[in-house]
C-alpha cells in the first residue's frame, strides 16, 4: 500500500464522502474488481484460500491475499487459522459481511435484468 498524506485536499474530500454518503462508504468497503466476487462466494458458506483461489481464476495470489486483508481489516471477513501442519486458514463472513447478502443480491439481480447476460458466477 503507499501512504496518504492526511491534510491533502484529496484526503479530505474522501473522509468527507465517506462519512456523509452511505453509498460512497458502502461501494469503497466492496469496490473494485474482486472483492465482490471474494464476498459473493464467501456468501455460500466459510471457504479454505485454495477454494477461494478456485472460484476465482484469474485473480493473483497477491491480489486474493490483499483483498483478503482489506476485508478483515474492515471487518467484513473473519480468518481462521487452525494450528496444524500444513496450515489450515478458513475464511468466512463476519456478522456485517453477512449483512451484505441481501445487498449482493440485489446487485446481481439488477445487473441480470440490465446486462442480458446470462448469470456466470
Amino acid at each position: 500500500m503507499y501512504e496518504v498524506k492526511e491534510s491533502s485536499t484529496n484526503n479530505m474530500n474522501v473522509t468527507g464522502a465517506l462519512s456523509q454518503c452511505p453509498v460512497t462508504f458502502t461501494l469503497h468497503k466492496i469496490g473494485g474488481r474482486w472483492k465482490p466476487l471474494i464476498l459473493y462466494h464467501l456468501s455460500s458458506g466459510p471457504k479454505r484460500y485454495s477454494e477461494l483461489k478456485k472460484c476465482l481464476p484469474a485473480i493473483t495470489e497477491k491480489m486474493l491475499i490483499q483483498h483478503l486483508k482489506e476485508l478483515e481489516q474492515d471487518s467484513l471477513v473473519s480468518r481462521k487459522a487452525m494450528p496444524v501442519i500444513p496450515p489450515h486458514v478458513t475464511y468466512s463472513l463476519t456478522e456485517m459481511g453477512e449483512g451484505l447478502k441481501p445487498v449482493m443480491d440485489a446487485m446481481a439481480k439488477w445487473g441480470l435484468q440490465y446486462n442480458g447476460a446470462e448469470q456466470v458466477c
